[in-house]
């Protein structure tokens, strides 16, 4: 078995979205003075590689500490979008080009070869996004969740989040934003794992994801 890490490391001087805290680490304990290390992490629930549920943006709809453990693990496809520009929709046509596989698939995570600009400025600027018909894709196939190696499934100027609501008026389903080296997860369907902090109303929080590859 061969085991991809795809996410980012959170620090005080990463990369977040505009107007959002940075995390701070702060130490509360020296081997020095205390004879061990330890740290305060405050960090925003929608920070680095980070899963929103539809409470995120519906009060009443379902947080993250409600979901079973189940919600976060299953079979999944990357779909290589790589090929697109600044502004450009993914489509259905996407999916379409490897249909059977998708259709099996519990996630479905939209390579677009963004993280390489990780830590610059057009990291932030008019990355590719999903269009309504992928979105209807998502909800009719009750997939657990869609993924993206950039910062969101809507356009930047879109303050409005359409497709999020979209997604999250219609069905149980997890996006994973900020992705990384979805390139390594090959053409085939494989094990995503995708956990969250376990806290009490969880409106969102960072994660652990990695690809489980069978060799």
């Amino acid at each position: 078995m061969k085991i991809i890490d795809l996410t980012h490391t959170i620090s005080e001087d990463m990369p977040v979205y505009p107007g959002t805290e940075r995390p701070k680490l702060q130490p509360l304990s020296s081997y020095e003075a205390d004879g061990f290390k330890e740290t305060l992490m405050i960090v925003p629930t929608h920070t680095g590689t980070h899963m929103d549920p539809p409470a995120h943006l519906f009060k009443g709809k379902t947080t993250l500490d409600q979901f079973p453990i189940s919600q976060f693990v299953g079979k999944a496809l990357v779909v290589d979008c790589s090929d697109l520009k600044e502004g450009q929709r993914i489509t259905i046509d996407y999916i379409n080009r490897d249909r059977e596989k998708a259709d099996k698939a519990e996630f479905i995570l939209f390579r677009l070869g963004w993280d390489k600009y990780w830590g610059t400025v057009k990291y932030f600027g008019d990355y590719p996004y999903i269009d309504d018909d992928v979105a209807d894709f998502l909800i009719a196939g009750n997939k657990k969740g869609v993924g993206l190696d950039v910062m969101g499934i809507d356009p930047i100027t879109d303050t409005n989040l359409t497709i999020h609501k979209k997604l999250f008026a219609n069905s149980e389903i997890i996006v994973i934003e900020n992705l990384m080296n979805l390139e390594l997860a090959g053409t085939g369907l494989f094990t995503f794992c995708a956990l969250p902090l376990r806290h009490i109303d969880a409106d969102g929080s960072p994660i652990r994801a990695i690809a489980l590859l069978d060799c």
